[in-house]
């Protein structure tokens, strides 16, 4: 009874409550039960809903804060950029800013306005991320035949969970009446897609993409091959150049020379060994010159010359 009388009181003194508190009767008011800050993708629609309560003949009007630019009043766009729109339906207490598609440079503070004297305003900040999927398994992924293909894809920074995720060979969706085998458990929750195919053939070879609801979608080639060792597996790349076992031999002594003497730069080394080595094989040749003529002299061995 008596909370009857209290407000036939306030009503008489022109307050009413609402929105949390009480406001002058016949003023409109923001109800700040509605969600203040916003994601979306890039590519995808944003949403920001502004909700007043008690707004009879005035106007509410989107504002972007860093411009001060007007995007909307009432229904009407007042921007050249078609992206942004006000949406309401007749009887309702919310004005909603859609832009689709967003942007990264759509991220920032927005201001809903309400044409009273003065005016009033609530802020609300929209954040754009680039949502982009990604498949664990890499760009590339070599099967052997018989083997399963087991791909797993994430929707990383997706603002909501994807209402799903789809899987092609190429361009068309993955067939499951195609064969038996085919696989798809799909966890909104994780925004996590598993595709599976069940002892692959070279046939199932292909380019493999994952393409989320609300995510930029990600692909991966998989080589289903029929060798016991993929070729791609294999070392790849130019033989390495033969060495000459003199080089070698020239290379080991060098080393040794400098690791007996480390005052010696290891160019200095290689040097003195060649030189060293030019210098044995002149001695060598020149002994040889010397015998033979002893030789010949001794023993008085003609010498062979062309006689006409």
């Amino acid at each position: 009874m008596w909370a009857a009388e209290l407000s036939c009181i306030f009503i008489l003194f022109g307050v009413t409550a609402g929105g949390g508190g009480w406001e002058p009767l016949g003023q409109p008011y923001f109800d700040n039960s509605t969600k203040r800050e916003a994601t979306a993708a890039v590519g995808q629609p944003a949403y920001l809903h502004c909700r007043v309560r008690n707004l009879a003949d005035r106007a509410v009007s989107w504002i972007r804060k860093r411009d001060l630019h007007i995007l909307t009043v009432g229904v009407h766009t007042y921007s050249s950029d078609a992206r942004f729109a006000a949406l309401h339906a007749d009887g309702s207490d919310e004005w909603t800013l859609r832009v689709a598609p967003a942007q990264p440079r759509d991220s920032g503070v927005y201001e809903c306005q309400v044409s009273t004297e003065p005016k009033i305003s609530l802020s609300f900040r929209l954040t754009v991320v680039v949502s982009k999927a990604e498949i664990l398994s890499g760009p590339e992924l070599f099967v052997r035949a018989g083997s399963d293909i087991n791909l797993t894809c994430v929707a990383k920074h997706a603002p909501d969970p994807p209402s799903f995720i789809y899987w092609y060979r190429g361009e068309q969706v993955v067939n499951y009446a195609q064969r038996g085998g085919i696989s798809v458990e799909t966890e909104q929750r994780t925004r996590t897609s598993r595709l599976l195919i069940a002892r692959a053939a070279p046939h199932d070879s292909g380019n493999y993409t994952c393409a989320p609801s609300s995510s930029e979608s990600a692909s991966v080639i998989v080589h289903v091959l029929s060798g016991e060792r993929p070729a791609a597996m294999q070392s790849s790349g130019p033989p390495l150049p033969r060495i000459s076992p003199t080089v070698l031999a020239t290379a080991a002594t060098a080393s040794t020379v400098h690791r007996r003497r480390p005052w010696l730069p290891v160019t200095i080394s290689i040097l003195i060994y060649q030189l060293t080595s030019v210098f044995i094989v002149m001695f060598i040749f020149f002994t040889n010159v010397v015998i033979q003529f002893f030789i010949n002299k001794t023993l008085g061995y003609p010498n062979f010359r062309s006689s006409r």
